[in-house]
Parts: structure tokens; C-alpha cells; sequence
């Protein structure tokens, strides 16, 4: 067996354990059989909360059989027929392929708009993501392991399916912005220099195949071909994240910014997320969320209502696009129930940490060993 070790800790408490105990050491063998089975529904009384201010197309996976259960208190996500589009309800069969036309919409503009919607904020928002990630010092432990193997693997080895020592898969990341930071972090482009398969796996998995597009062909400008095309370090695939296209139990580590508002069934999205995770798999999501100050948040909605969409219209001619990604926040889940329902999909640990008062937090939970 090879195992990852990944050793997570924190510079403030916001992302301690609970009760007190040690940052999660996480052993997981990969050698998991790549079977398709249902996800076991557990839940967990353990979560803690904090408050700091070239695409490939593949058939998807059927989702769980079992018959999921709906967090305590708070109902399904989705129940009955229809679901709301920011604050327009629609039917549940309609929203996808309107969020689906939104992207499309926005695809060519969509980062430069994030400058002008957050005022530069969304990238110390994606870095401090990627700081709680750890994936900077898993990387360095991965290769200085690999190294040490250099030149021992067996006929047999090089025969196994391909496996990697660290596998990330960032959901709804169709333009790279977040998994270009990962592929950075763990120094990817210099390993691509070398012959091979790379240890270490980024994957982009979107359900807009215009965002994965423009991410394609920033990863190209930016990187070159190598790690695309020889190492495999860097992957984009289109997929749903209510039924992700990947065999059960194949990431070390699952992360969504800013676009698990946009799903349809987000319990089913969590669920599903929780299936491809391995055994103790680390579960993030970077999104929106609801200001805790009052003063503030009158501020946020005000810029919000008359200043986001007015941009939209300027910059992308695009108005209701951006007026509906300002309506999704406020039907999105507070931060309180998001917890609740990755406990209810069965995340262990599950917490969250806001940052700028609560316009954007971060959530957290590890699938079970």
C-alpha cells in the first residue's frame, strides 16, 4: 500500500479540531477497489463553527440507490416540483439549463467581472482557501516520498491502473482560477519538465462546457501543453456535481468555490462529493454566504442590488446574468444550516469559518475513515 499522509494545521483557531484535540492526521491507503456503491448516510454531533472576519466529456455516475435522508429541522434542499432561480421559482428540470445558459453568458468575462464585483477581494478569498487547504505541504511531503521511490517500481506497478499519491478535484472550477493555484502550489509545471506521469492530480470538473473552455485555454497560455498533455498533472472534465463522473472514493481532496449555490439539489451534491472522497477525505467549500453585522450588511446589499448588476451590464452587456448571481446568494443556505446538511450527508467535523464579516465563508467536513 502507498499511503498520503496529509497533516493540516492552522495560524488561528478557526480551524482547530474540537474540544481541544490535535489538527486531523489522516493515513488513507489508495488502493481502493473502483467500484460504484451506494453512499452509507451517516451523521455526526461533532461539528464545531467559528466565525473569523484538452476537456474530456464522460458519462456520469448514477447517483446513490439508497434513499437519502433529509437533515434534521430544516427539510430537503429540494422538495416538490419547482426550486427557486435567485428569486424566481422554477421547475426543478429548468433551473439547471438556465444556471447552464448564465455561465455561458458570463464564461469570456467571468473573472475579470469577480475584480469588479468583490473590488480584487475574490483572489485573497481563493488564497486564504488554498493556505486551509494544506496543499503546499502535502505537495512537498508527496514528492520528496516519490524521490525516495525513484527507480524501485516493479514491472507490475507500472502495469496498475494509474494512481496518484494526491488527488484534488475542484468542483465548478471551470476557468482554473482556483486549480491553477493548486497546480502552483504544488509546483506542477516544474515537474512537467520530467518524464512521466505526475504524483500529484488537479482535476476540473464543470458542468458549462464554455467555462471549461476558457479554462482549457488559460491552463495552455499558461503553463504550455506538458502538463495537460505528458504528465496529466491537470485535467478538465465535464460533469455534474449532483452525480459526478468519477468512481467512488478516487480524491484525497474535494473543493467548490462559488458555485454550489448554483446547483439544483445541493444535499445530493453533497452526498456525491462525499462518495468520490476516499476515506478520510477532506471536503471544502469556498461560497457566498450571510453578513453577520448588520451596519455591513446593509452596506453589501446596496452594493450589491444597484451596483453588480449595473456592472454586468457595462462590462460583460450582460444585466440579469449578474442580477441573478446576486439573488442566489440570498436563497442560498445560512451558514448554520450548510452545516447541518453536510452532517445529514455524512461529513464528520463539519464547521465553517467566515471571513469579511460573513460575505464569503468557508466549510469544511472529512469523509469517515
Amino acid at each position: 500500500f502507498m499511503a498520503n499522509v496529509a497533516t493540516t494545521c492552522s495560524r488561528n483557531n478557526s480551524i482547530s479540531r474540537p474540544n481541544g484535540t490535535n489538527p486531523r492526521i489522516s493515513i488513507t491507503a489508495v488502493c481502493h477497489p473502483q467500484i460504484r456503491s451506494c453512499t452509507t448516510i451517516r451523521f455526526s454531533s461533532t461539528a464545531t463553527n467559528h466565525d473569523t472576519s484538452s476537456t474530456t466529456t464522460t458519462s456520469p455516475t448514477p447517483p446513490p440507490t439508497s434513499t437519502p435522508q433529509s437533515p434534521p429541522n430544516i427539510g430537503s434542499y429540494v422538495s416538490g416540483p419547482t426550486t427557486h432561480f435567485g428569486y424566481e421559482s422554477v421547475s426543478i428540470n429548468e433551473k439547471e439549463g438556465r444556471v447552464k445558459k448564465v455561465f455561458e453568458n458570463v464564461a469570456d468575462n467571468y473573472d475579470v467581472m469577480n475584480d469588479f464585483m468583490s473590488a480584487g477581494l475574490h483572489r485573497y478569498w481563493k488564497d486564504e482557501l488554498l493556505r486551509m487547504t494544506g496543499v503546499e505541504p502535502m505537495a512537498k511531503a508527496v514528492r520528496r516520498r516519490a524521490s525516495l521511490n525513484y527507480g524501485t517500481v516493479t514491472s507490475e506497478d507500472k502495469g496498475a491502473e494509474d494512481e496518484r499519491l494526491l488527488s484534488i478535484l475542484d468542483v465548478a472550477g471551470g476557468t482554473g482560477d482556483v486549480a491553477f493555484r493548486f497546480v502552483d502550489a504544488a509546483k506542477c509545471e516544474e515537474r512537467a519538465k520530467s518524464s512521466g506521469k505526475d504524483e500529484i492530480s488537479v482535476t476540473v470538473c464543470d458542468i458549462n462546457p464554455e467555462m471549461l473552455r476558457v479554462g482549457e485555454s488559460r491552463a495552455r497560455k499558461k503553463y504550455g501543453s506538458a502538463l495537460l498533455d505528458d504528465t496529466s498533472a491537470l485535467k478538465f472534465v465535464e460533469g455534474n456535481a449532483q452525480c459526478l463522473p468519477f468512481a467512488d472514493e478516487s480524491f484525497d481532496l474535494y473543493t467548490i468555490a462559488f458555485g454550489l449555490r448554483n446547483v439544483t439539489d445541493v444535499d445530493m451534491a453533497l452526498r456525491d462529493a462525499l462518495r468520490v472522497l476516499k476515506p478520510g477525505g477532506r471536503f471544502m467549500c469556498l461560497e457566498f454566504s450571510h453578513v453577520t453585522n448588520a451596519p455591513l450588511a446593509s452596506l453589501y446589499d446596496t452594493y450589491s442590488f444597484h451596483v453588480i448588476p449595473k456592472l454586468g451590464e457595462v462590462v460583460a452587456n450582460d444585466r440579469d446574468s449578474y442580477q441573478y448571481l446576486v439573488e442566489s446568494i440570498r436563497k442560498f443556505c445560512t451558514q448554520e444550516e450548510l452545516v447541518t446538511r453536510m452532517e445529514a450527508a455524512g461529513f464528520e467535523d463539519a464547521k465553517y469559518t467566515n471571513m469579511t464579516g460573513g460575505i464569503v465563508a468557508v466549510h469544511e467536513g472529512w469523509k469517515p475513515l
